[in-house]
């Protein structure tokens, strides 16, 4: 990189924690930030750290983050020369990163013809199977539906494929259009309730079926390339922990693999992303078997939200390489070299998704007004957050409110390491996911590193660390009313977890 910033000015057509991470690396290397904002942001984090902000509309994402025109509008009106879109959102959607472009700013992400190719996920088997590279058994085309031939013919493919089924979405993730398919009877909901969803999500109804590999892994693969065709590998994530089918932590490097294994793994992933000719950042993602065969299941064209824990362990900033690339210029040095040591890392890392969810409730997001936040530090944790005391958080969009990442020089210290941030953190106002992750930190298979896909589904039981919240509770109330002198008898001796003895104090009976 030369004396002089990729760009002047770049719009963030995002919100939350990934505008803020990336407004610091703008700040970094000298860009000028413009946000965008719904009335529901009116006083984020993140329009607060840029220096421009621009309002999209309402709260709901349709009236505001997902106005693609609106987005153009901002940036060309603001005086920027790039667009970042982050994740989620408008982040893959080709016809965006088409439109940014004829605007005459640059998109900071793939080219859209690669967004094409690869958000279609029936498209994106297609072009892993073309570059040699093995697929889940299943269907390379949507599933018919409409009348009773239709119905037929979906039993048929479900038949030769073999149960037990996933049913899956072509035009998106996140868990979104999902739904397991144990046996025949349960096959025609599942396929209506599954393509509804998918309607919804994405405005595409298109589902297929996949043969559903049970006891394995979610490992996945960062990549990065440019315009002159080179791709490299900058190692893999283990994604394992999830609930319905999205993640709740994620480690890199995967635990377990051989060197061996992980430039099989790397190999896999470059070839894919060749075959598209991908330029900028993306992850391909894996299933590992539990006989050690990798099966691909997608690519998405994007920054990760578990990006941060692959630049702990290569010491990069992938940010900061995404806008290089989008400038025009050539993988750098450091990406390079951080590609040759990929298949050897020397550190480990551990990334939490802190969300406004209740773990003792399926993980139902619970927005609300954040009354205490205090973020954990010290040696080897990065805090990756959008928020701050007396947010509210909506409820129109994601609950991610933050991430906490341990690094170490091995896997047990940054176990370590994450467990004392998630003691440190102190939340309050709105129940998060602290307490499964909690939970998760002495749990025999994930300290050992026995990770599986449906381990929450199988292992997560609310009830005991509900009750030692309770208990801890209790005790807070209880060595409140001593500091404050009261006496065992009277009106004050008793006050419920909930009530306020007159200094604003109030214990969390859950968070």
């Amino acid at each position: 990189m030369s004396g002089q910033p990729p760009f002047r000015r770049l719009l963030v057509a995002n919100r939350g924690e990934i505008a803020v991470r990336i407004f610091r690396t703008c700040r970094e290397l000298g860009i000028e930030t413009v946000a965008v904002y719904s009335d529901a942001d009116a006083k984020a984090l993140h329009v607060r750290l840029a220096d421009d902000a621009v309002r999209l509309g309402p709260a709901p994402a349709p009236e505001s983050y997902l106005r693609a025109g609106a987005i153009v509008q901002a940036a060309v009106e603001s005086g920027a020369q790039a667009v970042h879109p982050g994740y989620g959102f408008l982040s893959e959607q080709s016809s965006f990163g088409a439109a940014v472009e004829a605007a005459g700013l640059a998109f900071v992400g793939p080219a859209p013809e690669t967004l094409a190719a690869l958000g279609d996920k029936l498209e994106a088997r297609a072009t892993a199977t073309a570059a040699g590279v093995p697929i889940v058994p299943g269907m390379f085309e949507p599933l018919p539906t409409g009348d009773e031939a239709a119905v037929a013919r979906v039993e048929s493919l479900a038949a030769d494929i073999g149960y037990p089924l996933l049913i899956k979405a072509a035009a998106g993730g996140g868990g979104r259009g999902m739904r397991r398919v144990d046996e025949p009877g349960e096959l025609s909901v599942a396929v209506t309730a599954a393509a509804r969803e998918s309607e919804q999500a994405f405005g595409d109804g298109s589902v297929y079926l996949e043969r559903l590999v049970e006891g394995g892994r979610h490992i996945e693969v960062q990549l990065l390339g440019d315009s002159s065709g080179q791709v490299v590998a900058l190692g893999e994530r283990d994604c394992s922990t999830q609930r319905r089918h999205q993640k709740l932590v994620e480690e890199a490097p995967a635990p377990g693999l051989t060197r061996a294994q992980r430039e099989q793994l790397h190999a896999l992933a470059v070839a894919v992303a060749r075959q598209v000719g991908l330029r900028n950042a993306a992850t391909a993602e894996f299933l590992y078997a539990s006989d050690g065969s990798f099966y691909f299941l997608e690519v998405n064209a994007r920054l990760q939200v578990e990006h941060g824990v692959t630049e702990l362990v290569s010491e990069l900033d992938l940010v900061r390489e995404q806008l290089l690339i989008g400038a025009g210029e050539p993988l750098s040095p450091a990406v390079l070299a951080a590609a040759e040591r990929a298949a050897t890392p020397e550190r480990h890392a551990i990334e939490l998704r802190v969300s406004a969810e209740d773990p003792a409730r399926d993980f139902m997001p619970v927005p609300g007004l954040v009354t205490r936040w205090r973020e954990p530090a010290g040696p080897g944790i990065r805090m990756d957050s959008g928020l701050e005391q007396g947010w509210r958080v909506p409820g129109e969009y994601d609950p991610l409110l933050s991430k906490v990442l341990a690094v170490a020089p091995d896997r047990e210290l940054a176990l370590a390491r994450v467990r004392r941030a998630v003691d440190e953190f102190e939340t309050g106002g709105v129940q998060t996911t602290l307490p499964f992750h909690a939970w998760l930190l002495a749990h025999p298979a994930f300290t050992q590193a026995r990770l599986r896909t449906d381990m929450v589904a199988r292992d997560w039981d609310p009830s005991p660390p509900r009750a030692a919240a309770a208990e801890r509770a209790a005790d807070a109330v209880t060595r409140h009313v001593a500091a404050a002198g009261m006496g065992p008898s009277g009106p004050e001796a008793a006050p419920s977890p909930a009530s306020d003895p007159g200094r604003g104090w109030k214990p969390e009976p859950w968070a």
